[in-house]
């Protein structure tokens, strides 16, 4: 493959293009009000911290898109919120001027017609080396396991803990991570909050959110709780911590 990697600061033509790839994730998370302040309103003001891969001779047409985010966190911050603990970091950040310490990785989507050829390492490897060039030691992702959803019921921990004989996770994603130079270090159990009315999710997800208690939604990592008495229903899902050392 001959894949051009840019940054929206290099090459801010490309931007009205991303919403072309609507990734993989399920639907009721496009709704995440904290995913909305990032992309609106964060993300625009680090352009250079969002990569996107195009094939050359294609320039039209996007190939993946790679987002991260510088944040003011102490080394060693590992916070239980996760994904949403950095957008409202990165948005404190801006509105008070702080520098960024460490860069959070938040999104890497590979267009469809793309996946299973080795792109999401590509674009790993790419975040890594552009958080290098602006001069920053390492990167945290809190990352979503591709396979979690399989086992709604498992504890996150256990589901980590699953190897393969040669010792690399036996999450797909989670082992992109670790071959790529991650180092699992930790669990958000809180990474991503959505709370809505049950209209809401029986919109999103067809099922009929009648009963109180755990419902299992296709590709939630983990069950949304169902309160019919306070006509709403939360889903709180963990990510798991991964920081790659980055060296120049």
């Amino acid at each position: 493959m001959d894949l051009q990697m840019v940054t929206l600061a290099e090459r801010p033509d490309l931007t009205p293009l991303l919403d072309d790839l609507l990734g993989t994730w399920p639907r009721f998370l496009h709704h995440h009000p904290l995913s909305t302040l990032f992309y609106s309103s964060v993300a625009p003001r680090h352009p250079g911290f969002c990569l996107v891969a195009v094939e050359r001779g294609q320039q039209g047409r996007l190939v993946a898109k790679a987002y991260s985010v510088p944040v003011a966190w102490p080394p060693g911050t590992l916070p239980a919120e996760g994904h949403d603990a950095a957008i409202m970091a990165a948005a404190g950040d801006l509105l008070d001027g702080r520098p960024g310490l460490i860069v959070v990785a938040l999104e890497v989507t590979v267009a469809a017609e793309w996946q299973g050829r080795g792109v999401s390492r590509i674009m790993l490897d790419a975040l890594r080396a552009n958080a290098a060039r602006h001069g920053f030691g390492a990167i945290l992702v809190p990352v979503r396991p591709t396979h979690k959803h399989l086992e709604p019921d498992l504890p996150l921990a256990a589901y980590v803990a699953r190897t393969r004989p040669d010792g690399l996770p036996h999450d797909p994603w989670l082992r992109t991570h670790v071959r790529a130079g991650g180092e699992i270090v930790g669990i958000a159990p809180a990474s991503m909050t959505l709370t809505a009315p049950l209209a809401d999710w029986r919109e999103w997800t067809g099922l009929p959110f009648d009963t109180a208690g755990p419902v299992h939604v296709p590709e939630a990592l983990v069950p949304v709780h169902c309160d019919p008495a306070q006509d709403c229903a939360v889903y709180v899902e963990p990510n798991v911590w991964v920081r790659h050392q980055l060296h120049g």
